[in-house]
């Protein structure tokens, strides 16, 4: 299932969604066609061992940017476009930012907890993209998202965040719990997924019982009952 757009407009410009996009693309291009971008991902990409040993710990960081090949970046570049506009309206530019910052931090620290290769370096903004869909469910669970189904054919379906981000962490999860027993033969930092994704499901709890985002709550109502879908007390 690919996630073509949200019917969620924010209220706000996403200018930190639209910045990191633009630099994320930016920097793929800079890097990933020259000779030695082995070494650049060697030496900028985080390693689970740094974890332990106190050392290279900006890595955390620099990593985020850093994709493996143009697959990687379109998918977690597209991700990012239709939820991290959500997110940011509801936090606020500065706000989202750190979060999306802290997302990407806390995934690597969980992939580093698991059992594998400690000298292999993580790339990738998917951690911290995991995030932003962790905090979206909490925030807009009965938002529509247009999805593109592939059986013999394509269909587009609107499917509720919901159940959309559900489907798509327990994805994570089995393939997470599969990687624990056979690390040779997965590529994908499946447990970095499900750290961001909690991290932001419990951070998005919080944040709403403390009253401390700007959900636009009648708007988004609104917008619900006039799709069809009904009104379940959000």
């Amino acid at each position: 299932m690919l996630p073509l757009r949200d019917i969620n407009p924010s209220e706000t410009r996403p200018i930190v969604t639209k910045s990191l996009i633009v630099l994320n693309v930016a920097i793929f291009f800079l890097t990933f066609f020259r000779e030695d971008y082995p070494l650049i991902v060697d030496q900028w990409g985080f390693k689970p061992i740094y974890l332990f040993t106190g050392e290279r710990l900006e890595t955390l960081i620099t990593s985020m940017f850093l994709h493996g090949d143009l697959h990687h970046l379109l998918g977690n570049m597209l991700f990012l476009w239709i939820f991290g506009d959500n997110v940011e309206d509801a936090l606020g530019h500065l706000n989202y930012l750190a979060f999306y910052i802290s997302s990407g931090i806390a995934a690597a620290i969980t992939q580093s907890l698991v059992p594998g290769n400690p000298y292999i370096p993580m790339i990738g903004a998917s951690g911290a993209i995991s995030g932003v869909l962790g905090m979206y469910i909490i925030f807009f669970p009965f938002a529509r998202i247009v999805t593109a189904v592939f059986y013999f054919f394509i269909m587009i379906y609107e499917i509720p965040a919901i159940h959309y981000i559900w489907f798509w962490f327990v994805i994570q999860f089995l393939y997470g719990m599969v990687s624990i027993f056979r690390p040779a033969g997965f590529g994908v930092a499946y447990w970095a997924h499900i750290g961001g994704f909690v991290f932001g499901v419990v951070l998005g709890l919080l944040l709403k019982n403390i009253g401390r985002v700007r959900l636009r709550t009648e708007r988004y109502r609104e917008l619900i009952v006039y799709r069809g879908y009904r009104w379940r007390g959000y």
